[in-house]
């Protein structure tokens, strides 16, 4: 299950800009070499190693309805504030701290009806916390679950926390989770000219790792702005490795409902910057794609968007798409392109099918030329093996598992 003997580190503290570990030790897990498998736990479920941390200062939590310790199914807030932890204020990201806000849909501040927190939302009027909502905290805890995908926007959340943190001195803790796209990395790097909030940092579509992970390569390539270094601290899983299927307990967002959506995401995203329905506002949303435009004849498949959770006003809404199913795919472990160039062919090639929005995903112009140039997909995964390989050499570095 593991390569060799690795280590599961316990508590990481990095600052400053080498990537190297600071005052804290790193404390090596239990002996692999035996082969016991060890039960998975979570970097929350480890509050042994944190509580400590945390007692006689005043926290921030950045969070969402992910962050639940899996051994008690209780929310981490409860958590702290059962064991005498001050917190703040909680800080939320995209689709808000209970997640039920729509893909990009304004999440405003307000207060948790349980705990009478202040919620502050990280996807509203600012998307980086100002120094006044950071004013008196001492730590920020970080405790959100990721899929894996570089505009999956949890990540650019972390930056802009980390970004903050740096500039206030605040410390930032990140509590561990898996990645259920792990298991691979894939897709064009993004260039410079195509940062957005749904990509900030020049790796492919398919990052291949876990938020903790991913904070720390943050620090170490100096991708904070004016290449400040955020103190920064991590407990690790045990029981964990990328070549594992984790079945997400809790949706991460909601048009990503089960592990099928999850796994296709990376590959059938691409659809939000064409004309073409990725299936929100039906119930197999990044399982299903269509357009009432596809030929019936070559994408037998149909299905009719309305307003759900998570897409009050979905593409195609009360019309019929023509499209495939996919909900009964197997588990794959790349970026499928087979399903955009048919839908693209399918369209009758215009020159409208790509909108602006495309690029951004793609992180690059190239991939849209590649299609309406009629490049295979073993060709276009091809022009990016390079790419690939200089950016698994350079995220070994920040590998906890």
């Amino acid at each position: 299950m593991f390569k060799n003997t690795i280590l599961l580190f316990v508590l990481l503290a990095f600052s400053c800009g080498n990537g190297t570990p600071a005052s804290n030790p790193i404390v090596p897990g239990p002996d692999l070499a035996e082969e016991t498998v060890e039960p998975l736990q979570l970097g929350a479920d480890r509050s042994e190693h944190y509580l400590p941390l945390m007692h006689g200062k005043t926290i921030g939590v950045i969070a969402n309805q992910t962050a639940r310790l899996s051994n008690n199914d209780i929310h981490l807030v409860d958590h702290l504030l059962a064991n005498g932890v001050s917190v703040k204020g909680v800080f939320a990201p995209e689709h808000g701290f209970r997640g039920t806000a729509d893909a990009g849909e304004e999440v405003k501040d307000g207060i948790d009806t349980k705990t009478g927190l202040p919620i502050i939302s990280l996807y509203g009027k600012n998307k980086k916390p100002n120094p006044e909502q950071l004013a008196g905290i001492e730590l920020l805890v970080f405790d959100i679950q990721d899929v894996g995908a570089r505009f999956y926007t949890y990540i650019s959340t972390l930056h802009y926390v980390m970004e903050a943190a740096a500039k206030q001195g605040i410390e930032v803790l990140v509590l561990d989770r898996p990645n259920p796209n792990g298991h691979y990395i894939d897709g064009p790097i993004l260039e410079p000219e195509h940062q957005s909030f749904v990509g900030m940092h020049p790796i492919p579509v398919v990052h291949g790792m876990t938020i903790a992970e991913y904070a720390q390569m943050i620090n170490g390539q100096g991708w904070l702005k004016d290449g400040k270094k955020c103190t920064l601290s991590v407990v690790a899983m045990e029981g964990y490795s990328k070549e594992m299927a984790y079945s997400l307990p809790i949706k991460p967002s909601p048009n990503l409902p089960n592990d099928v959506a999850i796994n296709l995401y990376p590959s059938l995203c691409f659809f939000e910057g064409t004309p073409v329905s990725a299936g929100r506002g039906t119930e197999k949303q990044f399982q299903i794609f269509g357009s009432p435009k596809l030929p019936a004849e070559h994408f037998p498949y149909q299905f009719t968007p309305g307003p759900n959770k998570g897409a009050k006003y979905p593409k195609f809404d009360g019309k019929t798409c023509n499209g495939m199913d996919l909900s009964g795919h197997k588990r794959i472990a790349r970026i499928d392109l087979h399903w955009l160039i048919e839908a693209y062919a399918g369209y009758g090639k215009p020159k409208d099918f790509f909108t602006p929005f495309f690029a951004k995903l793609a992180g690059t112009k190239t991939l849209q030329q590649q299609i309406e140039q009629g490049y295979t997909a073993a060709e276009i995964r091809k022009s990016w093996r390079k790419d690939l390989e200089d950016y698994d050499k350079m995220r070994q570095a920040y590998l906890l598992y």
